[in-house]
């Protein structure tokens, strides 16, 4: 078992990691705690009750945070034809079709969305085995691949953000960081919990959000009271 380093040692001296807290009180905490030399993003791990293997128990979508990520989001959109000038007027960073293809093919990834209109997604099918498991590929379901070109990269650069639950059963999702006011991240927090609650599985029957950890990008993590979420 890894051995934490000094400074971890120190932020995690004299704390509970079992005690459950109130939303808001978790979020000083995790302010408190976080003393790296950046701007630290918040993180929500949301363990839930469902069995990613089984399809009916997929968890995936998206959310818009109403104050926000506080991150540059380099959004790569695959269009043709006049939906590229919407794109880039949008404020996509990368646009283009088959030369994005090839790009990504030599092993290109400096981008974080990717939005496609349905006309490319032939051509963008090529890419599968490689946007598939980093969760880039377009999809329908999360509303990537659509001739709104201007609507998705708008969303997307106000605070839009992706989750899916991992093979574990948790979803890991950034609500902002950590210079951001404890309402704000709240808020979000709140935001991105109420879209799980939505989503829920119809096959599953017993608890559906069993745990919620917050921590800083180079804290440790708090718990959270779920009924204060």
């Amino acid at each position: 078992m890894a051995k934490h380093g000094k400074r971890i040692r120190a932020l995690i001296e004299g704390l509970d990691r079992i005690q459950l807290h109130g939303l808001d009180d978790a979020l000083r905490m995790v302010k408190e705690k976080g003393n790296a030399k950046f701007d630290e993003t918040v993180e929500v791990a949301v363990n839930l009750g469902v069995d990613p293997r089984h399809a009916d128990q997929m968890v995936r979508g998206t959310v818009e945070l109403p104050h926000g990520t506080g991150k540059t989001v380099r959004i790569l959109a695959f269009a043709k034809g006049e939906k590229i000038k919407e794109a880039e007027e949008a404020g996509a960073d990368y646009v283009g079709s088959d030369e994005l293809v090839e790009k990504i093919q030599g092993g290109w990834l400096d981008f974080d969305r990717v939005v496609a209109c349905p006309d490319v997604m032939g051509v963008v099918g090529k890419l599968g085995r490689i946007l598939g498991p980093r969760g880039l590929m377009p999809n329908p379901k999360l509303g990537t691949v659509t001739f709104d070109m201007a609507g998705v990269i708008k969303s997307i650069k106000a605070g839009q953000v992706a989750f899916r639950v991992e093979k574990a059963g948790i979803v890991h999702a950034g609500i902002g960081k950590i210079s951001f006011p404890v309402e704000n991240l709240a808020d979000n927090c709140r935001a991105l919990v109420g879209q799980l609650k939505k989503q829920r599985p119809t096959v599953i029957k017993g608890t559906y959000i069993k745990r919620i950890t917050l921590s800083s990008t180079m804290g440790p993590g708090i718990r959270v009271d779920t009924h204060s979420v």
